[in-house]
């Protein structure tokens, strides 16, 4: 694949891609080869510095083929499709630069090494493959030094092509993935909505009921979903007013619809997969006393009705296709929903496991009214569940897009080692 002309020097960077977790929901395609989505989908992206997936990648003369390293286990390249998808169309991109320019080096034609690792669980339900194809989309893009040569929108729909849902992923804040129209999906791209600036008061509270991998993958689950569920196409005909209705929450930070909508097309979703068949449970119990919970707790200060809108929301759940909630909560009440879930879901005893338990949440413990909590959960009327029931919680707050981590080979941020292959 390396021609006479190739330039010897490597080309290597390191980069980080954050999570993003929707609040109207992506499940279903309507073509499965380009991964155009049935619907429009928004999500916000949360911090790096508590959720990210790392990827270096290095373009050199010396490697004899494509290889990848994912959380320290190599992967076979030429089984994995949509990797391969993004990394042709990212090599044509860069084929046309040096085509158009001959002194631009010709690093199209080199091999690459790829090594990526996840700071949390893969494939359990945390938008892990939209945080990786994002860092693989991002990181290829600046090793063959075409990252500032299309824009954002354009590289998200080549990120797309190995994850649809890390199209999101390649901006910070809050970001729709308009589903477009056009048959070769150039259209079918991430905006970003409003930056990470804009509603910084959001926080985000990730309860890890369970990190194993899914009964039914993402990608199986969808498909089963449109060729099955009657009610897939009512969802389909709600999402746009849907999509309007959350927009214009984020843009006017009004947080009771923005919480009403993101827990209403939770349920929705979560009902399509109960909906097709054979049956998609990605729920379980301890999901399940989440929505009770936030559900009793919400109710307490909530007032007005469906068809006026209710005031006073104070939390609202959404679930991926996992059984791990995620609480987007404002800050100010962030103390009171943390002792509430930890009141139904015990702490650790073990003051080293509680630590790791809680990690950033440790900062609003004892924040809180303990009477007035008290008083809430014995309205609420959930029983504790067993010590152990959730495996960890995420502190995390809105953040920003891909971030270059390092440019050329560093010792302490590099993944590779100096020969290519990983430490």
């Amino acid at each position: 694949m390396v021609t006479s002309e190739t330039q010897q020097q490597p080309y290597e960077v390191t980069v980080s891609a954050p999570v993003n977790i929707a609040v109207i929901k992506y499940w279903g395609k309507r073509d499965t080869a380009i991964l155009l989505p049935t619907n429009s989908s928004l999500s916000l992206t949360l911090n790096q510095d508590h959720l990210r997936s790392t990827t270096t990648v290095r373009a050199d003369a010396s490697f004899n083929k494509d290889r990848l390293w994912l959380n320290g286990k190599e992967e076979n390249v030429e089984k994995n499709k949509r990797m391969l998808n993004v990394v042709r169309e990212l090599r044509k991109v860069r084929k046309a630069l040096e085509d158009a320019d001959e002194s631009l080096p010709k690093i199209s034609g080199l091999f690459l090494h790829v090594c990526s690792e996840n700071n949390f669980p893969t494939a359990a339900g945390l938008a892990s493959s939209a945080s990786g194809f994002a860092a693989l989309t991002f990181g290829i893009a600046n090793a063959l030094e075409v990252a500032d040569k299309v824009s954002r929108s354009d590289l998200s729909r080549l990120a797309r092509l190995g994850s649809g849902s890390a199209c999101r992923s390649l901006f910070g804040g809050f970001v729709a993935w308009e589903m477009g129209s056009q048959l070769d999906g150039n259209d079918s791209v991430a905006v970003q909505v409003a930056d990470e600036s804009h509603w910084s008061d959001i926080e985000a509270l990730v309860l890890v009921a369970s990190d194993a991998q899914k009964d039914v993958p993402s990608t199986a689950g969808m498909q089963q979903t449109v060729e099955t569920s009657p009610l897939l196409q009512e969802r389909l005909r709600i999402v746009p007013e849907r999509m309007a209705r959350m927009k214009a929450a984020i843009e006017k930070k009004d947080y009771d619809t923005f919480a009403e909508v993101t827990m209403q097309d939770s349920n929705q979703f979560h009902a399509v997969c109960l909906d097709t068949f054979p049956p998609i449970t990605y729920l379980n119990d301890v999901s399940r006393a989440v929505i009770h919970l936030i559900s009793g707790y919400n109710a307490q200060f909530t007032t007005g009705d469906g068809a006026t809108g209710r005031k006073g929301y104070r939390a609202a759940y959404t679930f991926d296709a996992g059984p791990n909630a995620v609480l987007y909560v404002p800050r100010c009440h962030v103390p009171e929903v943390l002792a509430i879930v930890n009141k139904v879901f015990p702490l650790p005893e073990n003051e080293r496991e509680r630590t790791e338990y809680l990690g950033r949440a440790a900062e609003f413990i004892g924040k809180e009214d303990s009477a007035a909590v008290d008083v809430m959960v014995q309205k609420i009327g959930v029983r504790p569940m067993p010590r152990g029931s959730l495996r960890r919680i995420i502190s995390t707050n809105v953040g920003d897009g891909p971030r270059v981590l390092a440019k050329g080979w560093s010792s302490q941020v590099s993944l590779l080692n100096s020969e290519g292959v990983p430490k």
